[in-house]
């Protein structure tokens, strides 16, 4: 572990507490509806921002092999599978879907994925194509869903698999948001789960970080492109249930905050820098999340990867 990335592990019980102190917010986490016998082996990776250039093909397979070692039951991702998305149209991207599959049809686990903001295929277009009517479309059809938000069962656990994007315009282009009919389908979901289940929220973009404080200073803010504005107000849905994590991508560091018995985890990067090696001391890499009834580990992992692409390009 890096000296600067040791140094960020004060962050999980200062800064945090700032942050939320006035939402009283808390979930129950004392029981357990889960077998703590046995405990849940969770990979995760995100920010993969698939390519052809620089041997990122063969990083990708070093990603899968890596995850295979670690045996887990099953592995979740958060989201950026290919890079630039956002702003390109569909069939100029069929490669870089092509080499996200080959890492994702490797990993002999299942995988459960979500979508982040450069999987939004053809949201505000750069390259003269025409914006997507649904920039989730591709997405969808990619992955086989109806929806890009949905429930995942496993072990006792439920995880709530969410979209957390509004597409915005302007110099941010999007924001982090969980819109009004997630919000709803949240609570009806919540009603039919036990008050001792143990949840998991998956969310490309975090629900809370310290990055922007421990990088630019202490007073510094968010932008809304960066974290889930209301996600204050998602909290509070899960008010009486034992919410244990919520599993975040989207800014490439690997953080581990736990504020009010529940575990926020951003998961660093598959391309650490782009592609361009470390980024604020998160090399490229996954985590493994253990579940063990209520208690929650994580351990981030570096696959190996030496960076290939250029000085500045």
């Amino acid at each position: 572990m890096s000296g600067e990335l040791q140094r960020r592990d004060f962050i999980k019980g200062t800064a945090a507490a700032g942050i939320l102190a006035s939402t009283g917010f808390s979930c129950k986490a004392e029981e357990s509806g889960v077998d703590s016998a046995r405990p849940l082996r969770i990979a995760y990776y995100t920010d993969i921002h698939s390519r052809v250039e620089w041997d990122t093909p063969k990083a990708l397979l070093k990603v899968a092999e890596a995850i295979n070692a670690q045996n887990p039951d099953m592995v979740l991702c958060g989201g950026d599978l290919i890079t630039d998305g956002f702003q390109a149209g569909a069939d100029s991207l069929e490669p870089r879907w092509d080499a996200y599959f080959e890492l994702h049809k490797k990993i002999k686990a299942p995988v459960h994925t979500i979508i982040g903001n450069h999987d939004l295929v053809g949201a505000i277009p750069e390259d003269g194509t025409e914006p997507e009517q649904d920039p989730r479309r591709v997405f969808k059809e990619k992955m086989g869903l109806d929806k890009t938000y949905r429930i995942v069962k496993q072990h006792g656990y439920v995880f709530f698999l969410l979209d957390c994007f509004e597409v915005s315009g302007g110099d941010q282009k999007y924001r982090g948001y969980i819109n009004e009919e997630q919000q709803a389908w949240i609570k009806k979901e919540l009603a039919e789960i036990p008050e001792d289940q143990g949840i998991i929220i998956l969310s490309h973009m975090p629900f809370l970080s310290t990055y922007y404080q421990a990088v630019y200073g202490a007073t510094e803010a968010m932008p809304s492109n960066r974290i889930v504005e209301n996600s204050k107000e998602v909290l509070k849905l899960f008010r009486g249930h034992s919410l244990l994590a919520v599993l975040q991508g989207h800014i490439h560091v690997n953080e581990h905050i736990q504020w009010k018995g529940i575990h926020f985890i951003t998961g660093g990067a598959v391309c650490a820098k782009w592609w361009r090696g470390p980024w604020h001391g998160t090399e490229e890499g996954f985590g493994m999340l253990t579940l063990t009834g209520h208690q929650v580990t994580w351990e981030y992992i570096d696959y190996g990867w030496e960076e290939k692409r250029p000085e500045g390009v």
